[in-house]
C-alpha cells in the first residue's frame, strides 16, 4: 500500500512541480513574474514556456482521471500489485510525458500520455466484476 500512496502524492506534487519552469519563463519575461495577473501573463509565453505551462495544466487534467480509477480499484479488488504496477506505470509515463513535452518531442509525449491513460483504463478494468 506504501508504493500506491506513494504515487498518489507524487502524482498530486507533479502540479506543484510542473509550475516551476512556467515560474522561471515568467519570470524571465520583459516585466518579470508578474503575480497580479499571471494568468494573464501566462497567455503571452511562448516556446518552452508555453510547452511547460501545458504540460503542467495537463497534470491537473490528468489527476482526477488517476485517482478515480486508482480509488476503483483499491474498492473493487485486492489485487494490490496490479494496482501497484498499473500505479507506477502512470507514474513513469507522466514523468516521460512531462520531459517530452519540455523538451518538444511531440510524437513521444503522445505516446507517454496514451500509456499513463491506458494505465488508468487498466485499474478501471480490473475493477470489472
Amino acid at each position: 500500500m506504501t508504493v500506491i500512496v506513494s504515487v498518489m502524492i507524487f502524482a498530486i506534487l507533479m502540479i506543484v512541480i510542473t509550475k516551476a519552469p512556467v515560474a522561471l519563463a515568467m519570470a524571465k519575461q520583459e516585466k518579470g513574474y508578474d503575480n497580479r495577473y499571471p494568468r494573464e501573463q501566462q497567455k503571452q509565453l511562448t516556446g518552452f514556456g508555453q510547452r511547460a505551462l501545458a504540460a503542467h495544466l495537463n497534470h491537473f487534467e490528468s489527476l482526477p482521471v488517476f485517482i478515480g480509477s486508482l480509488v476503483m480499484a483499491l474498492i473493487a479488488t485486492p489485487d494490490v500489485p496490479t494496482i501497484e504496477t498499473l500505479a507506477l506505470t502512470y507514474a513513469g509515463a507522466r514523468i516521460a510525458y512531462t520531459l517530452c513535452y519540455w523538451a518538444d518531442v511531440h510524437w513521444l509525449r503522445s505516446l507517454s500520455w496514451a500509456v499513463g491513460f491506458g494505465s488508468c483504463i487498466g485499474l478501471l478494468v480490473i475493477s470489472l466484476p
